[in-house]
């Protein structure tokens, strides 16, 4: 599954708290409590993103996508930090912000701006937990299933977002599927999606339908034990394309 999101966080909480003692003991109290406040922080998303616990409702993200004040009062360091480093990595990278997996259909990272929002007017279906839906896309369909970065939603959720994709697709409106990159939550919604669609017959032959198109993707074992399970037990049934 290789280090997710629980990991690197505690890392970063660790440095943080390193960099508390460090000033402390050079007697600036004052200068060292924000290192101390963004580690505690951290520290607590790094428990609530445990595979065991798995909890990003810890974050207050709303049905609309919108954060209330209290998140970000309480949440301000790493919702910031998220959005920062998703500004340096995708300038680092040059992936495209999205791609067209098939017709009107399309997967990529979080929107930060008009430019990275496919054409069409879509319907969106955003994974993430971290990241708010823009007050310029308030006039699309929207549905949120929060997920934590590196984790999979829950087979139900992946269910609950594909038949509601699937009739945004029967009135003609593209769909975006989108997490932070568009590697790995993003990428499980769509090929569930694409198998209730029948453009392909499993989710196996999705992944390497979209890795065809949007090389990076990387799916974990969270988001492939997650579409077992949504394969065996799912709802919807496939449409012809």
């Amino acid at each position: 599954m290789g280090v997710g999101i629980s990991f690197l966080i505690a890392l970063k909480a660790t440095i943080l708290f390193l960099f508390f003692l460090y000033l402390k003991t050079l007697t600036y109290t004052f200068f060292s409590l924000p290192f101390l406040y963004a580690s505690l922080v951290d520290f607590l998303v790094s428990i609530a993103s445990l595979p065991s616990i798995d909890l990003p409702i810890l974050l207050g993200k709303n049905p609309d996508g919108s954060f209330p004040i209290w998140s970000f009062l309480i949440f301000f360091p790493y919702l910031y930090f998220v959005r920062v480093f998703s500004a340096l990595r995708r300038l680092r990278s040059g992936e495209p912000p999205y791609t067209e997996v098939d017709d009107g259909l399309y997967v990529g990272g979080w929107p930060a701006s008009r430019h990275m929002m496919p054409p069409g007017e879509p319907a969106v279906v955003d994974c993430t937990a971290e990241f708010p839906r823009l007050r310029e896309f308030s006039g699309l369909p929207y549905r949120c299933i929060p997920t934590w970065d590196t984790r999979s939603p829950q087979p139900s959720d992946i269910e609950s977002a594909v038949k509601w994709a699937i009739g945004k697709r029967q009135l003609n409106r593209p769909v975006f599927v989108h997490c932070a990159y568009g590697h790995g939550r993003s990428v499980a919604v769509m090929c569930a999606l694409l198998v209730a669609l029948g453009i392909t017959e499993d989710w196996k032959n999705a992944e390497k339908l979209i890795k065809q198109k949007r090389p990076y993707i990387r799916m974990n074992a969270l988001h492939r034990k997650a579409l077992e399970e949504w394969s065996r037990h799912r709802l919807s049934t496939p449409k012809k394309h």
